[in-house]
């Protein structure tokens, strides 16, 4: 170390105390577990994000990256100056058009986001809507820290696999296999998201992770060390497509690496992984099916499930419980198998006479003795829950329902052909966009699984990539009655080879053409409209659609004085709605009237304070229903007066200042 501590001497500051930092972690890591660069700054080009005096920037397209430091602007033309890695300037002031200029964001330094509506879809009644996000995916988390600490019940992610083939972006440069960083610089890169993504989840909130071979022990390790190793819950193995001329083993297989917010907050909220038997739910369509084409008739609707029994296929998974056969007339249509009541072993007191209910006449008594003794045999009796023959030569039998024992502990493995989702997401938008999407029916069963069934759980993806979890999470909606959200973000990001053929035909970032051929545009959106309405944009029909209500959004990137000074409201509108529930209308203007509440009285806003009393009284005049308030005002003292007049609302009910909790919020969030 000592020829190290020599050279790091030689170095000028700032950049000699980053580099002690630095070497002190990596000397302080032990010698097994997780060792990566943390690969500082990350930054991203921001198209579109008009530049100001003091911003970094670079020439829209410059391959070689070259940051210059804006020192004026006049008349739409910057003044800049090249700069190094280290800030300090290396070059001659120019002067550059800003058409030609595009601010570059180093992570750890505060942006302030808003959102733009694109398109919005109401189908779906007074059902929350489902927001997705174009954007890139960090400052759509910081954005979402905002709207949604604490909120999620399950974080899904399918994040790039870091395979080699230029699937992701670092430092707004395609990363291959020649890149010797390229493991450490994919996990400083999950790192950030992670530990933004752990701030989003419930106390009892579960994160789902995709993942292949390439990066599982690093993920996992990483994991461990964001979540807390404790807290790890399942590694589950997908077995796939199978490769028959593979050298060593098939392959094809993925994983999902599941960790929970709080372990110890599951298990005291009683959590537990149940799902229904493979198929159980075909025996009871078949079994309620029977009994209404029987009129009611338990005898004739049991004839009919039997031969139902009979037709299914040799090897079928749901013939494992063939011998629920009979349909029962106490609860009309339920499936259940007769269970001898004959006692195992002699008890003297499971010795007792017992008559049927019909003829009076005593059946004979087993020579152990009944199952059950008197007092319960009388309770099961009263419920309907023994099977009498048509007189006492039958012996009475114990109805066990299916439905009683149709769920099972959950295997942390399956198989599932991948190819019938790239089929499935060709059948909807027309093309084969995106080779790889994943598997709405797989996503929607482990999301149901690690929520606890809970119908109104709020489901968030942060590289939703083809809308696969919208989908997923709509077609639970569909099967259950349920009113869960999808919160989704995607950034537009295009195939490298596509993103070079662009380049070579003298397209940028932010051009329309470059923007026309990114994957929000041409898949994610697509495909969410076609599910949701039931037509392609080509016309033609797809299905019947879901009654659901989607907005989809761009981030945007904002002044935080023209923020401050109310002159933004607009871009900040749909974070308060969406902080709010994200159901009725969006209040997305100052109201003259100095206050306003959206359409169903979900969340209010006080512009002027001056307004209070009317803003007060209307909020009273819905109490139980208006779950945010937001108050518009510069002094602290005045906010605290104004929520104490407001009236006591349900328990979620809570209030913001603004815009100084905004401020702030994207202050805190945009700390590295």
């Amino acid at each position: 170390m000592a020829a190290i501590d020599d050279l790091i001497a030689q170095v000028p500051e700032p950049l000699r105390g980053r580099l002690v930092e630095q070497v002190k972690l990596l000397t302080e890591r032990k010698q097994f577990g997780l060792v990566f660069q943390d690969h500082m700054p990350e930054a991203i080009e921001v198209p579109g994000l008009p530049p100001r005096r003091d911003d970094i920037v670079r020439l829209r397209g410059d391959d070689a990256e070259t940051n210059f430091l804006v020192k004026f602007l006049r008349n739409g033309v910057a003044g800049v100056v090249e700069v190094s890695g280290t800030g300090e300037v290396v070059g001659e002031l120019a002067e550059v058009h800003t058409s030609k200029l595009t601010v570059v964001k180093n992570f750890g330094e505060p942006i302030y986001a808003g959102l733009k509506s694109v398109g919005r879809i109401q189908r779906g009644g007074d059902k929350p809507f489902h927001a997705v996000i174009q954007g890139e995916n960090y400052y759509a988390l910081e954005t979402l820290l905002y709207t949604h600490q604490g909120k999620a019940d399950v974080i899904y992610i399918d994040p790039p696999y870091n395979t080699g083939s230029s699937d992701w972006i670092y430092n707004d440069r395609y990363v291959d296999g020649q890149d010797a960083y390229r493991h450490s610089k994919w996990l400083a890169f999950m790192k950030r998201r992670l530990e933004h993504a752990k701030r989003l989840l419930k106390p009892t909130g579960v994160i789902i992770l995709a993942i292949d071979d390439t990066e599982q022990a690093r993920l996992k390790l990483l994991c461990d060390d964001v979540f807390g190793e404790q807290n790890f819950l399942a590694n589950i193995v997908w077995q796939g497509n199978v490769k028959n001329d593979a050298r060593f083993s098939g392959d094809g297989i993925d994983y999902m690496l599941v960790f929970a917010r709080s372990r110890e907050a599951l298990i005291e909220h009683g959590a537990t992984w149940r799902e229904l038997k493979p198929d159980v739910d075909k025996v009871f369509d078949a079994a309620s099916r029977a009994w209404r084409e029987s009129g009611g008739d338990s005898t004739k609707a049991s004839r009919a499930l039997k031969k139902w029994w009979s037709l299914q296929p040799k090897g079928s998974p749901v013939l494992a419980s063939k011998h629920y056969a009979h349909v029962d007339d106490v609860r009309e249509g339920e499936p259940y198998f007769g269970s001898p009541l004959m006692s195992p072993n002699f008890r003297k007191n499971l010795v007792y006479e017992l008559a049927h209910p019909q003829t009076g006449r005593p059946f004979k008594t087993p020579v152990n003795g009944w199952r059950y003794a008197p007092e319960s045999m009388k309770e099961m009796i009263r419920d309907g829950r023994i099977h009498f023959g048509k007189d006492e030569t039958t012996l009475p039998l114990k109805k066990v329902y299916l439905r009683e024992v149709s769920v099972q502990t959950v295997v942390p493995s399956f198989r599932e052909d991948r190819r019938s989702a790239g089929k499935h997401l060709e059948d909807i938008i027309g093309s084969r966009e995106f080779p790889f999407p994943k598997n709405t029916d797989v996503v929607a069963r482990w999301i149901n699984i690690v929520s606890g069934y809970n119908p109104e759980a709020v489901v968030v993806d942060f590289f939703v990539g083809t809308g696969t979890t919208t989908e997923a999470v709509m077609r639970m909606n569909a099967q259950d009655g349920g009113r869960r959200q999808s919160i989704v973000v995607t950034n537009n990001e295009l195939a490298s080879q596509t993103a070079r053929a662009l380049k070579k035909a003298g397209h940028l970032a932010g051009d329309a053409e470059w923007e026309a051929a990114g994957i929000f545009q041409k898949v994610t959106r697509p495909r969410i409209e076609a599910v949701v309405t039931g037509f392609r944009r080509d016309g033609s029909t797809y299905s019947g659609g879901f009654n659901e209500n989607v907005e989809f959004f761009e981030l945007t990137f904002e002044d935080e004085n023209m923020v401050a000074l109310g002159r933004r409201f607009a871009a900040i509108a749909p974070l308060l709605w969406l902080k709010a529930g994200g159901t009725g209308s969006v209040i997305s203007d100052v109201d003259p009237a100095g206050w306003a509440l959206n359409s169903d009285c979900s969340y209010a806003v006080l512009f002027d304070a001056a307004y209070s009393a009317g803003f007060i009284e209307n909020v009273r005049d819905h109490v139980g229903t208006v779950r945010h308030a937001f108050i518009v005002t510069n002094q602290e003292s005045a906010y605290q007066q104004i929520a104490r007049e407001l009236p006591p609302q349900s328990s979620s009910f809570s209030s913001t200042r603004l815009y100084d909790d905004y401020l702030r919020s994207f202050q805190i969030n945009g700390k590295d």
